[in-house]
């Protein structure tokens, strides 16, 4: 007991097979088979908390071997998921809802150590991990075929066919470290609840929530090898599972740059990536814009900007800049605060890792050099970057085009809606973008204009639990997730054909030909 109490990520009973105390730090274990265990070369790496550097846990540094090995476990059980019943399927997964409801402490605990989450934003995406649950389940009864009478056609004349949907198989899961929790959630239960076999390779940032989940699955009663979990490298570990011949789809929430990596490596298999983003709000001269500075921080800065739905550039009518740019800073002023996320009056914490606030400090020096102006924040110490407000950002600095994934309002002025449409489409990205407009008209020609998957109307875009279906369009990805879509994208169509005409069964045209 009193060697518990030396570290800080104590958790409670039910998870105490996940790992070993070490010098007093939590050692997890990978998931395989249905067995926590050690990795086959012996080897941990560290997780460090972005709060303050220290080491919170060490986890398994698995090897191709372990990744072969989970591959294998996962097509060996494919059998064992797909030959449950659908309705025992549900009841796993509900039962494994209520396990996480349960212990929800434990994981709002993990998300703000490992991610460096304020509780707020820790206890928000474990109540959204858990509607995603809940909606999934939902969904899942909607697993259904057709038929297809052959008669309208004079080939199938004697025939009809049933459409039906199949699992995939086996499907590779690799979660981002923005949403640990629910990016696993997210993939992981659309594919078991549509019979699939998965293996789960979280981010190295923040793997610990992705572990619990594993441990939960496995109380809830799934089947040895259904679920397993690998954490390591992305180009030992990962490479292995994505280019494994076993392996029948990939779904992945990543960067552009590893979506690409991942579908030279990755072969005949089928792929849902969602990737990075550059999202614009594009800010009209009828816009409300009291809503529209209120949101444009909130979908700047939330979880210091750390989202692929993130607006990461605001294009702004020259016309209305001044007024906007005034009520955005007295906003700013009042609500967002940067500090350590355990302290309740906190509003924004500490970036992943200093490598992520050294790459935005990078972007905003740069823009600045080229005219930008720093009208709040700005710098950075170690993980924590200042929220940060550029206005009069030249489309020639980077942070313009490329992803900012940091705590910044980068505002380009333009002259018109038409300009705004014609920046925004220049990106190499299309996830997310939104339009604050009044005027009906306006907010009609720019969605329809906007070269994205998903246009937000006087709102900052948000895909949330995923009840409505996102995914991107250019470098931003391939394919749709959502509440049903994702479980779409998790099946495949089989066709059966039926010939009636041996029985005398099926119909004969009786009009006479032209």
């Amino acid at each position: 007991m009193d060697q518990e109490k030396r570290y800080r990520l104590i958790l409670s009973q039910m998870f105490k097979e996940c790992y070993d105390i070490v010098e007093g730090i939590p050692t997890f274990k990978i998931f395989i088979n249905g067995k926590w265990r050690e990795s086959s070369k012996g080897e941990t790496f560290p997780v460090d908390s972005p709060i303050d550097d220290s080491i919170i846990a060490r986890v398994q540094s698995a090897s191709k071997k372990d990744a072969d090995e989970a591959v294998t476990a996962a097509y060996d059980a494919r059998n064992k998921i797909r030959d449950i019943p659908a309705i025992d399927r549900i009841e796993i997964l509900n039962r494994a809802r209520h396990i996480i409801e349960e212990h929800r402490d434990d994981f709002i605990k993990t998300l703000v150590e490992e991610a460096g989450k304020t509780e707020s934003q820790a206890t928000g995406e474990v109540r959204s991990a858990l509607q995603r649950i809940k909606l999934t389940l939902e969904e899942a009864r909607m697993i259904f075929g057709e038929y297809i009478p052959g008669d309208w056609s004079e080939d199938t004349m004697a025939k009809f066919a049933l459409v039906i949907r199949e699992p995939l198989g086996v499907i590779a899961c690799i979660t981002p470290f923005n949403y640990p929790l629910f990016s696993a959630v997210a993939k992981v239960v659309p594919a078991l609840v549509s019979g699939n076999s998965v293996i789960l390779k979280p981010a190295s940032d923040d793997p610990i929530s992705a572990l619990l989940l594993a441990k939960v699955l496995q109380e809830a009663g799934i089947p040895d090898g259904t679920v397993n979990v690998v954490t390591g490298s992305g180009g030992e570990v990962g490479s292995t599972i994505v280019s494994h011949d076993l392996v029948r789809m990939i779904t992945l929430t990543g960067s552009t740059e590893t979506g690409k990596q991942i579908v030279k490596m990755a072969g005949m298999k089928k792929m849902h990536l969602e990737l990075g983003g550059k999202g614009a709000a594009i800010i009209a001269r009828d816009a409300d814009l009291n809503l529209a500075s209120e949101k444009v921080l909130e979908g700047s800065l939330k979880y210091s900007g750390q989202r692929c739905d993130a607006i990461s550039r605001v294009l702004l009518d020259s016309s209305i800049a001044d007024d906007f740019v005034s009520l955005l800073l007295q906003s700013f002023d009042k609500s967002w605060k940067l500090g350590d996320p355990r302290d309740s009056s906190v509003t924004i914490g500490p970036m992943i890792n200093k490598q992520a606030a050294e790459r935005v400090q990078m972007l905003v020096d740069d823009a600045v050099s080229k005219g930008a102006k720093v009208l709040r924040g700005g710098r950075h110490n170690n993980c924590y970057f200042e929220p940060t407000i550029l206005d009069q950002v030249p489309l020639t600095a980077d942070i313009a085009w490329e992803e900012t994934f940091g705590p910044v309002v980068s505002i380009i002025r333009v002259k018109d809606i038409d300009e705004a449409i014609a920046i925004a489409n220049k990106s190499k990205y299309g996830l997310d973008s939104c339009v604050f407009t009044n005027n009906f008209y306006t907010a009609w020609k720019v969605s329809k204009a906007l070269e994205e998957g998903t246009v937000t109307v006087n709102d900052a875009p948000a895909h949330g639990v995923g009840y409505f279906p996102f995914g991107g369009n250019k470098d931003s990805g391939i394919g749709r997730e959502g509440i049903g879509y994702s479980i779409d994208e998790m099946t495949r169509i089989k066709t059966i054909q039926f010939n009636l005409a041996p029985a005398g069964l099926g119909k004969r045209r009786n009009v006479p030909r032209m």
